[in-house]
């Protein structure tokens, strides 16, 4: 009998090293990592502006000159200025000057590529989102000399009552002119 004690209690004691082992284990498996959370930038998303809006934007009259631009992800042309635009929107950083880009682009590319676009050339404070699909027929007549609303890029620039409407792509150069004329 003895000897059946000291087994049960050998087997009792391993039983409890062995326990206290795997209860030891699974504590060390436990993640120690965070789920990443994901930042408001993750889920940027230009604001949507009506025509209304849009005639605002355009029809300031003021101190401020406002340059807005007409674009689209896949026009070549755009692209190619847009890193001129962004120059001069470092340049003249707290000055009297607002830029903006009406995206043009089809709603079904607004959450992903125009959002990625805005996000990658660091335009995301000045892109909105225009349904370009829904423009009244009258709107460009109504608003622009030059423009009918057949190609982009199209850059309107007002100051007060001094207008300047560029049809196509501007190079650095006419960008530069051009907007030393409202000053």
């Amino acid at each position: 009998m003895n000897f059946m004690k000291k087994l049960f209690l050998s087997l009792g004691i391993l039983a409890l090293f062995t326990a206290c082992k795997k209860e030891n284990n699974a504590t060390e498996t436990i993640p120690t990592e965070v789920p990443e959370v994901p930042s408001i930038t993750d889920s940027y998303m230009p604001k949507e502006y009506s025509t209304e809006q849009i005639n605002e934007l355009i029809n300031t009259k003021n101190d401020t000159l406002y340059i807005t631009n007409f674009f689209a992800t896949w026009c070549g042309p755009c692209v190619r200025e847009l890193p001129h635009f962004t120059e001069k929107m470092t340049e003249l950083k707290g000055k009297p000057v607002k830029f903006t880009f009406i995206s043009v682009d089809e709603k079904t590319d607004w959450g992903s590529k125009v959002a990625d676009f805005a996000k990658e050339h660091g335009i995301e404070a000045n892109t909105v989102l225009y349904d370009a699909a829904n423009m009244p027929q009258d709107f460009t007549a109504r608003n622009f000399k030059e423009w009918n609303a057949s190609s982009i890029p199209f850059t309107f620039m007002r100051k007060g009552d001094k207008t300047n409407e560029t049809v196509g792509m501007m190079t650095k150069e006419e960008l530069s002119t051009k907007i030393k004329s409202f000053q």
